[in-house]
């Protein structure tokens, strides 16, 4: 993948305010109204407040970041497994799954002309290296792949540097994916592309790139937006600007890791699934707490607070916390492969990796039936103010409803994939609403006497 598991792509219309359920399943929805009120209660103001907070700065706060092919990230893994057993769910395993791996190794970029200056940078993940020397080189600076083409003819032999605007991670996103092909094309030797943010001032932003089979790939890394910026200005005042870039990124053999799993077992139908999850790993910088390590807990306490209010539902919650996610979504596809004979009893998959801010309600791609379902859910989370249910395109589980945490996540981008991806970021309320909107979804849908449409 490139970027979160979950990219926020274009938004479709709500589904129109004209659903047609059945009376006999909305008045069913609307029953669970107390159950939701004491999962809400719970979560915010009993049992369970503060407890997803806790349990997630203890676990960023012991293993940091948790980068595909690391000690930390395996470690990790045991840990949440562990918790899932202190908690007394149920069917708690690991399924391994063969990981690539990709070392960063070390990395540095020198501004020699006009002045001499240290660029702020991180490499791509699975970036090439460059020679053991580095790359000096020229740079040409583009604003887009357009203007790469009409000069074309610059960029033979120099660094490409990508100083693009962003519009939204989706559309922007394109430029840290295939940037480096582009640059490529026209006989670039390397090229730095503008942290895909917002926001990033001295703030580089990693992420994965792709490479071209029939291209030669060239090193490729992203730089804060200050010095992008500095560099345009550089180059609209006639400078000669020179760069000197050295990165020794490599892949090592591929390893063995695993999606850990945890169950809530169903009371009537075990065999049924509801899928509540988010990605362990993390990218090798920060401490992946925001990415995805609120994804992880509140997908965790969901299936703990239920398991401790006594709430049993009739189809079964799984949890699953996926491995290598930042490696290119490798645990989830793995996963789908391996089970593809159970899809069709995958009842829902909650999925999220969008960042654990004040929750205003969930983003779903379920169809027209099944998102007035949805609609009538959100309306019984009207206390903590997260009624939205508003319809994406996501694309991660082609045959099955999906649902996303919606959430205040304006400045998730300012940390994305950088170092400062911390437990700063994480505010204790905010997760016990998160908490509470995951736990109350994942119930009604395990629970309500009809599957879910797969419409």
């Amino acid at each position: 993948m490139l970027g979160a598991n979950i990219i926020l792509l274009s938004l479709a219309a709500l589904v129109a305010a004209d659903c047609n359920l059945p009376e006999e399943l909305k008045n069913e929805i609307a029953s669970y109204a107390t159950t939701i009120d004491l999962i809400i209660t719970a979560a915010t103001n009993g049992s369970f407040k503060g407890v997803t907070y806790n349990e997630l700065a203890k676990f960023v706060d012991r293993f940091g970041g948790r980068k595909v092919g690391s000690k930390s990230l395996e470690d990790s893994i045991d840990y949440m497994l562990n918790l899932s057993l202190a908690y007394d769910l149920q069917n708690v395993h690991g399924e391994e799954v063969e990981i690539p791996v990709w070392e960063r190794g070390s990395e540095s970029a020198v501004l020699i002309e006009p002045r001499t200056k240290d660029i702020r940078m991180l490499g791509l993940i699975y970036s090439v290296a460059t020679p053991v020397e580095g790359i000096l080189a020229e740079v040409l600076v583009v604003k887009s792949f357009d203007e790469l083409k009409e000069r074309a003819a610059e960029a033979n032999g120099k660094i490409v540097v990508f100083n693009e605007d962003f519009i939204s991670y989706g559309e922007t996103g394109q430029y840290r994916g295939y940037g480096a092909i582009e640059a490529a094309k026209v006989g670039a030797v390397a090229t730095l592309i503008k942290s895909v943010s917002p926001f990033s001032p001295a703030n580089p932003h990693t992420g994965i790139l792709a490479y071209d089979d029939s291209i030669t790939p060239i090193p490729a890394a992203c730089i804060a937006s200050n010095d992008a910026n500095m560099l345009q200005r550089m180059q609209e005042r006639g400078d000669t600007i020179k760069i000197l870039l050295k990165m020794e990124a490599k892949m090592l053999p591929n390893q063995i890791s695993r999606n850990a799993v945890a169950e809530l077992k169903g009371n009537i139908n075990p065999e049924k699934v509801v899928i509540v999850s988010g990605h362990i790993d993390s990218v090798d910088v920060g401490d992946g707490a925001m990415d995805d390590g609120g994804g992880v807990f509140i997908s965790w306490a969901a299936a703990a607070l239920l398991n401790s209010l006594g709430l049993k539902p009739r189809r079964t919650i799984r949890a699953i916390y996926w491995t290598a996610e930042e490696a290119g979504g490798v645990g989830l596809t793995a996963y789908q492969q391996v089970h593809e004979d159970e899809i069709e009893n995958f009842n829902f998959v909650m999925d999220t990796d969008v960042g654990t801010f004040t929750p205003l309600g969930i983003e779903y791609e379920a169809g027209e039936n099944g998102g007035c379902i949805l609609q009538e859910i959100m309306k019984l989370l009207t206390s903590i103010n997260a009624t939205q249910a508003r319809s994406v395109e996501m694309g991660l589980w082609p045959e099955t409803p999906t649902a996303s945490l919606y959430n205040a996540n304006e400045q998730y981008f300012w940390y994305h994939h950088s170092p400062q991806d911390t437990m700063d970021i994480e505010d204790t309320n905010a997760l016990d609403k998160c908490t509470a909107v995951w736990s109350s979804v994942a119930y009604i849908l395990a629970d309500l006497s009809v599957d879910f449409p797969k419409d």
